[in-house]
């Protein structure tokens, strides 16, 4: 506990958890640029395949399905291998389906393709883990909700500039089928990017890397056990499973808005592309703050009430979101529906990061699997709403549906209960890290979280 970092000190990247933090939330953002970097473009695209309404939900729900199994394995693998080799080779070959779509003559290679794309999604549940272990208690779930907050706005950046960025290979002569293909390249490329940078400056823990330490543990004879067993103990803890169920209903609610609020506004409200783009890049964008005042809240509530306040707040932003989105489904106007979109995004994001900032104190000897296993929750909640949608063939009926779901979840969100045992073992660990957390007398300190 002693090596974690105390502060998140934004311009200090000498130190390992701070380029950590920004590696981390950087990876993420191409991953969800280019997860959802084909969403805006579906008016398009769905006019040269000639698509029809069953293939385009199966198209939304292949874009999140395979995310589920993603999350599921990176965990123990960042238990089994260390974050920094996970997250490096989950880029390398993620990019490999975001090149492969632009080369898509059909349906079936298309839905293929978008299929394997999701599993770029699974980059969350490593930055959430990389950061979980660079940094204490008095200040993890403000990382957490940061990094992943930075990180999925990558979905509204992606809504808001793909968009453009057709629009900027049609005005210099790109004939119209291959204006969309060539964008694709721009995410694809940026994995490749960013996978280069966390090989070669980011590291495991703060003390090196687990190829390292545990070498090093060999030695002298002492370990910890390997990335399934870790995993199997998670999914006998019921926490787990309540925070599946609060996470389905926030972020996938989250991942089934990047999906279709483009098609919606165009569908529903007559928007042009570039216009419907922005609105529902709007959404994307409010992770920029919204998932880091989850996270903050969590934390400073904490600091004052306890480890249990943690879940009182995250059943409070959970019932906000499921109101507001019973609002935005009953609008008829797009500016109102615009602002109840905002009102519910803030909502959803900050239930998000307040989920995060809650999963660090689960079971810290099985962390991997925990973020996994809740993280996947997330996916599965967006799946559901896939099936909602073919099932109802009505998107504004599906986001009435989601919202009396978000309701009920929150329930969940308070059931997640610790014994006095474990409170007490947290809140000694949480003094020793408000005794290490001193000034510094630098010019990061301006910036400094703690």
């Amino acid at each position: 506990m002693s090596s974690k970092a105390t502060r998140i000190e934004l311009f200090r990247l000498r130190t390992p958890s701070m380029r950590a933090f920004h590696l981390s939330w950087l990876a993420f953002f191409v991953c969800f640029f280019a997860w959802f970097a084909v969403a805006p473009l579906m008016p398009l695209i769905k006019g040269e395949f000639h698509l029809d309404k069953d293939q385009l939900a199966n198209i939304n729900i292949a874009a999140v399905a395979v995310t589920v199994f993603g999350r599921l394995i990176v965990g123990p693998l960042c238990d089994r291998f260390g974050p920094r080799r996970t997250y490096t080779w989950l880029l390398a070959l993620g990019a490999i389906p975001v090149f492969g779509i632009a080369f898509a003559h059909s349906y079936t290679s298309f839905l293929l393709f978008r299929l394997a794309i999701g599993i770029a999604g699974a980059g969350f549940v490593i930055t959430q883990y990389h950061t979980s272990v660079m940094f204490a208690p008095n200040v993890v779930g403000t990382a957490n909700a940061v990094a992943a907050g930075w990180g999925n706005a990558g979905g509204g950046v992606a809504q808001s500039v793909m968009p453009c960025l057709v629009a900027a290979m049609l005005a210099i002569g790109v004939q119209h089928d291959l204006g969309w293909r060539a964008a694709m390249f721009v995410p694809g490329v940026s994995m490749l990017i960013v996978s280069a940078l966390y090989w070669r400056y980011a590291q495991d823990t703060p003390q090196g890397d687990y190829k390292d330490l545990r070498a090093q543990s060999a030695q002298r004879g002492s370990g910890r056990p390997g990335g399934w067993a870790v995993f199997r103990a998670a999914m006998r803890n019921y926490r787990v499973w309540m925070l599946f169920v609060t996470y389905a209903g926030c972020f996938g609610v989250e991942l089934f808005v990047h999906g279709v609020a483009a098609s919606y506004y165009v569908d529903r409200f007559g928007l042009d592309l570039r216009h419907a783009g922005l609105a529902a890049g709007s959404f994307g964008l409010l992770a920029l703050f919204a998932r880091a005042l989850g996270g903050i809240a969590s934390d400073r509530l904490a600091r004052k009430n306890g480890l249990a306040v943690r879940s009182w707040l995250l059943g409070a932003l959970m019932l906000g979101e499921g109101l507001g989105l019973l609002w935005f489904s009953s609008t008829q106007v797009a500016t109102v529906a615009i602002a109840a979109m905002i009102v519910f995004g803030l909502f959803t994001h900050m239930a998000c990061g307040a989920t995060y900032a809650l999963v660090p104190f689960v079971d810290r000897k099985a962390l991997g699997g925990v973020a996994g296993i809740v993280g996947a929750g997330g996916n599965v909640g967006a799946v559901v709403a896939g099936f909602l949608l073919k099932g109802t063939g009505s998107v504004q009926h599906t986001f009435a549906l989601l919202g009396a779901f978000v309701i009920a979840g929150s329930l969940c969100a308070l059931a997640v209960r610790f014994s006095a045992e474990h409170t007490a073992r947290e809140e000694q660990l949480y003094r020793e890290a408000l005794r290490q957390a001193e000034p510094v007398a630098s010019p990061s300190a301006a910036w400094a979280i703690d």
